[in-house]
């Protein structure tokens, strides 16, 4: 009898792939995260310490909100080696973040009868999320907040479950006003509504679990958000150029992140993807992650394709939240690809890289989502307002006959009226 081994990595068509991707905001986790919201609505930063509590968030005798002054003890008690490395990667994204800022512009143009134009103006406040639930993730910290600051936000908290030390110092490395020791759908109401000293947040940004997503998509209804984060992703097109080992530990990097995650691999190469299995295979004896990455190597897929092309038009179908390109002129191949977070060039390029710090945002969109949506940045901190200032010149009197003209054509008398009652025609 003929056994089939089952492959680490699944064989799956695009079809497959695209019917199996889940809806980020799971029915259940909206349930449990509407009652949480509005409780937090209705009793404030009580209602948020019964929920922290019940949930795990706080061990007992442990803080839940730290100042400003805490998050400096903390970032001084860290081991110098951890707080170099915390402030050399603060120090990427916020260049990054400075030249992503740098880029856009206050605007003022001439128009017909005056002059009209944008201010670039940053929101007053920011509730930015960092997970902590089976890792503490200070780099989620760095990349949420910083931007923030950069942006010139005044007010900025970080809302992040059970934080290691080195959360706080990183929280004081961006410049927070301060943490707030909660996660799930209870930090985010506490950001929405406002809760003891942390402020209702003009916009919530970051990553989180099931419960932080639908708390985030409540949240929408009367704030800004980035995105509605659903599994992590990656998607890596390779050639035979490609090194298989390097394939492998790049799939396994993103599948340790969650048992939900989506590892992919599209190949014009059968030889590379057996190759790659091989090499999943003895990476994983020694990982101390396996038995999250294995199952998230389930939701994944393996796609072999005729041609490169034909992997980029998947990919722009996927839209993947990170998109590795490990093929011969991998620069050219990845310029013909518009819908992605982010996109990682060459062997060299891993996507962990961007996972930590080199410099681009790590908060991206997911789910293909990104067809539409980019990853966080200074500019989900911005707003750009519009100012229009008219004369009394000639010019202007055929601005104000064509504002009333097209008041008429949609039946809105009074708008034709209030543009007439500035001189247009009588």
């Amino acid at each position: 009898m003929t056994t089939t081994i089952t492959p680490l990595l699944p064989r799956r068509t695009p079809s497959e792939i695209m019917r199996e991707r889940p809806d980020p905001v799971d029915a259940g986790a909206l349930a449990d995260a509407a009652s949480i919201m509005e409780d937090v609505h209705q009793r404030g930063l009580d209602a948020v310490a019964a929920h922290a509590l019940r949930l795990g968030d706080v061990p007992a005798g442990a803080p839940m909100v730290y100042e400003r002054a805490e998050l400096h003890t903390a970032l001084g008690a860290l081991p110098r080696a951890d707080r170099s490395l915390l402030e050399r990667t603060a120090s990427r994204i916020e260049i990054f973040a400075m030249a992503q800022r740098s880029c856009i512009k206050d605007l003022d143009v001439a128009v017909q009868g005056g002059r009209a134009g944008h201010r670039l103006l940053p929101v007053a406040s920011a509730g930015c999320y960092a997970p902590g639930g089976r890792f503490a993730l200070p780099s989620s910290v760095l990349m949420t907040a910083l931007p923030a600051r950069v942006a010139g936000v005044k007010g900025v908290w970080v809302a992040s479950p059970r934080p290691a030390q080195a959360t706080l110092a990183a929280a004081a490395l961006a410049g927070a006003d301060g943490l707030l020791a909660v996660g799930g759908a209870q930090a985010i109401a506490a950001m929405t509504y406002g809760a003891g000293p942390v402020p209702a947040c003009d916009v919530i940004v970051g990553p989180g679990n099931k419960w932080v997503t639908a708390a985030k998509h409540l949240a929408s209804r009367r704030t800004s958000i980035d995105m509605l984060a659903g599994p992590s992703e990656v998607l890596i097109i390779a050639d035979e150029t490609a090194d298989p080992a390097l394939i492998a530990a790049d799939l396994l990097a993103q599948a340790e992140h969650d048992a939900d995650a989506v590892p992919v691999l599209v190949t014009t190469s059968e030889s590379l993807a057996q190759a790659v299995e091989g090499q999943l295979a003895r990476q994983l004896e020694t990982l101390p992650t396996a038995p999250t990455a294995r199952a998230a190597l389930r939701h994944g897929a393996c796609v072999v394709v005729g041609t490169l092309q034909e992997a980029a038009r998947l990919s722009d179908l996927l839209a993947p939240e990170h998109l590795q390109v490990m093929t011969a002129d991998a620069s050219s191949v990845a310029s013909t690809m518009r819908a992605y977070g982010a996109v990682f060039i060459g062997a060299r390029t891993a996507e962990v890289m961007g996972d930590y710090g080199a410099g681009p945002n790590h908060v991206l969109p997911t789910g293909g989502s990104a067809k539409g949506r980019a990853g966080l940045s200074v500019f989900n901190f911005l707003h750009a307002r519009t100012w229009l200032e008219l004369d009394d010149s000639p010019q202007s009197q055929p601005l104000f006959q064509d504002a009333a003209a097209l008041g008429r054509m949609e039946g809105l008398e009074a708008h034709a009226r209030a543009a007439e009652a500035r001189g247009g025609a009588r």
